[in-house]
């Protein structure tokens, strides 16, 4: 499906030479009287590697079709690859670290996530915004201490490690950003 670059918005996924490339940057520019320009930084999901485009107001772009699906995240291998397990076929699938990013330390197992695919091909994972977690190991609350924002390390059921204030205690159910890894609140 061609669509002229004016109407291209950060986050569309190109289709370009059998390869595809995620806008990370969009600037349209119209220097005084001339045509315009569009400026716009591409991130490659196979490689990784990232580019620039400078196209005109009248260039046509293919935008790859994409189709999301509910997984169920099962596991971690020893490899790092992240299984999940497509719900309507039962299909088991192997994402790699890379492709799935740092955030999956705040997602349980048994989890249902959607997950972005290219025909067959799996390309990405789209986390919830927000998960609540069980705190695992914090130190204990000194008197005195609570009179001002101060913040210690608690380590949740997931393994990860997040600063949360000096209240919230071993057995706590919290609430986190799944972006930054902020505690929000006690669930």
């Amino acid at each position: 499906m061609g669509v002229k670059a004016t109407e291209l918005r950060k986050g569309t996924v190109l289709s370009q030479d059998g390869q595809l490339l995620l806008i990370t940057e969009y600037l349209h520019h119209t220097p005084g009287n001339l045509r315009a320009i569009i400026h716009i930084k591409t991130r490659n999901l196979k490689t990784g590697t990232t580019g620039q485009m400078r196209l005109g107001s009248s260039d046509v772009l293919e935008v790859a079709y994409l189709e999301k699906r509910p997984c169920e995240y099962l596991y971690r291998e020893a490899n790092g690859d992240f299984v999940f397990m497509d719900t309507a076929s039962y299909e088991q699938l192997h994402l790699s670290a890379e492709l799935v990013g740092d955030k999956m330390g705040w997602v349980k197992e048994n989890t249902t996530l959607d997950v972005t695919f290219h025909g067959t091909l799996p390309i990405g994972v789209e986390l919830p915004s927000t998960v609540v977690l069980e705190v695992t190991e914090a130190e204990p609350a000194v008197r005195g201490n609570t009179a001002t924002n101060v913040k210690k390390e608690a380590v949740v059921e997931t393994g990860m490690k997040v600063k949360v204030p000096i209240h919230v205690s071993v057995g706590d159910r919290i609430k986190i950003r799944t972006e930054d890894g902020e505690f929000l609140g006690r669930a």
